[in-house]
């Protein structure tokens, strides 16, 4: 199988495992992103008014008319025509923008609190930008330049007056000097509108100083990004990852031992073998009532996703052989018959349940003879893992651990094995508890002939459990 293949399969028992945990943060996050779109980042809305550029740009040009409309002289003016409290060029230079578009059009937008004051914005910007771009543009617009072409314009109508006076009042014709004075005027007059034709045409007014508003900016309809439902969904989604990849994280950094061997080391035994649990989730145990408890309930924390889906187990008649089995490797290891402490860590239900089938295993079984010796008497407790404490040595002289994989680190392993010593128990073994899945039992229920009972011990009988 391949690292994908695995991820994937990791994700997957995540969602199944913590889908509870994961949508209650999601909706946290949720939370989160509205109280960030009402106290941080209100909506925002955004108008665009588009000006044209008559005659030939360059891209260039283009540009410094840009920058030119967002630049803080015209801002600056635009927010002094607004007059809004407290809102100076400064503060407004943030919330004004241009771009070019096709066709020699530039877009200036105004985001603003609310539609009407975006529109006001872009539409005062666009003015005061065509304003001052007529200011500066070849001197076009200086007053005493056009006054000086107003000047020249009637000079030269004037002129052409009096051309058509003097050819009215020149004899029409009757003399060859007659006729040469009035080409001449002709001529003149011809050259006069040649010449004021080519200074309109260098008039810059004519070519690119005539900017225009293209119509009022069209007043939004809805909020600017990023709006209020995009920082829910935003919130809900950033939870949402962050859980899953935090689990991703614990895991992969989780010194909890899965192996036998680690388990085996940890506790410096022996392992005796292994066990099977049938996995269906525990009722609720009566000492843990308290809110924390229930709150794990709720979200589903209280049950394991890092481990693997329990496989199918073995009809019951296999499943007493594997506890049997166990029972004959503690036999072999008791040199006489001894009472014996089951140590389960406390909060490990299946090492718990394991263990009761133990003890119900060792009280079921006929007596042996006195040739293969007596029973072991089991007697199950629960130690704390954080303040691990058994009893003093009395009538126990031993330990069997019961647990199961994937839930204990080597130091809490490690301190249960300090707990046994200081109470003067040695550790037999080691009995590591696996859930599996259940199944119907066989019809019928007995094991076969040769799996005899072997919870005998050398030594004289002794019945129960205390």
């Amino acid at each position: 199988m391949s690292d994908d293949t695995i991820r994937l399969v990791t994700i997957g028992r995540i969602l199944r495992r913590r889908w509870r945990l994961l949508a209650v943060l999601a909706v946290v996050g949720a939370l989160v992103g509205y109280g960030t779109s009402v106290l941080l980042l209100p909506p925002r809305y955004t108008a665009s008014a588009s000006v044209l550029l008559p005659g030939q740009w360059e891209e260039r040009e283009l540009l410094t008319q840009v920058d030119i409309a967002t630049s803080s002289a015209v801002v600056d003016r635009a927010a002094a025509t607004l007059g809004w409290e407290g809102v100076g060029g400064t503060e407004l230079r943030d919330d004004v923008s241009a771009g070019s578009a096709d066709g020699n059009i530039i877009k200036i937008s105004g985001t603003a609190d609310t539609p009407e004051r975006a529109q006001r914005l872009s539409d005062q910007v666009a003015r005061q930008f065509v304003t001052f771009a007529a200011r500066i543009t070849g001197g076009s617009t200086d007053l005493e330049a056009a006054t000086e072409t107003e000047a020249l314009r009637k000079r030269v109508a004037e002129t052409d007056r009096r051309i058509t006076d003097l050819a009215n009042a020149a004899d029409p014709g009757r003399t060859v000097e007659s006729v040469q004075a009035r080409t001449e005027l002709e001529k003149l007059r011809t050259t006069l509108q040649e010449a004021m034709k080519k200074l309109d045409e260098a008039d810059p007014a004519t070519d690119k100083a005539g900017l225009v508003v293209m119509g009022p900016a069209p007043r939004p309809t809805g909020a600017a990004a990023p709006t209020r439902t995009q920082l829910i969904v935003a919130g809900a989604l950033l939870f949402f990852l962050l859980a899953v990849i935090g689990h991703l994280a614990a895991a992969r950094v989780s010194r909890r031992l899965r192996t036998e061997p680690e388990i085996a080391a940890a506790l410096g035994s022996t392992l005796l073998g292994t066990v099977d649990v049938p996995g269906e989730r525990p009722a609720h145990r009566p000492e843990d009532p308290g809110p924390r408890a229930r709150i794990r309930r709720l979200l589903g924390v209280d049950v394991r996703w890092d481990i693997p889906v329990p496989q199918t187990a073995g009809d019951e008649a296999d499943s007493r052989i594997r506890y049997r089995r166990v029972c004959a490797r503690l036999r072999d290891r008791l040199p006489a018959p001894r009472r014996l402490l089951v140590v389960v860590p406390d909060g490990d239900e299946i090492a718990r349940r394991a263990a009761g089938q133990l003890v119900a295993e060792a009280e079921s079984d006929p007596a042996p003879s006195s040739s293969s010796g007596g029973h072991p008497m089991l007697r199950v407790v629960e130690v704390s893992v954080d303040r691990p404490m058994l009893p003093d040595r009395d009538t126990e002289s031993g330990a069997l651990v019961v647990l199961s994989p994937g839930r204990w680190t080597a130091e809490e392993l490690a301190g249960i094995a300090e707990a046994c010593a200081d109470g003067g128990h040695e550790v037999i073994g080691i009995v590591v508890a696996g859930p599996v899945r259940a199944r119907p039992a066989r019809s019928a229920g007995h094991p076969p002939d040769e799996a005899t009972p072997v919870l005998a011990v050398r030594g004289h009988a002794a019945g129960g459990s205390l």
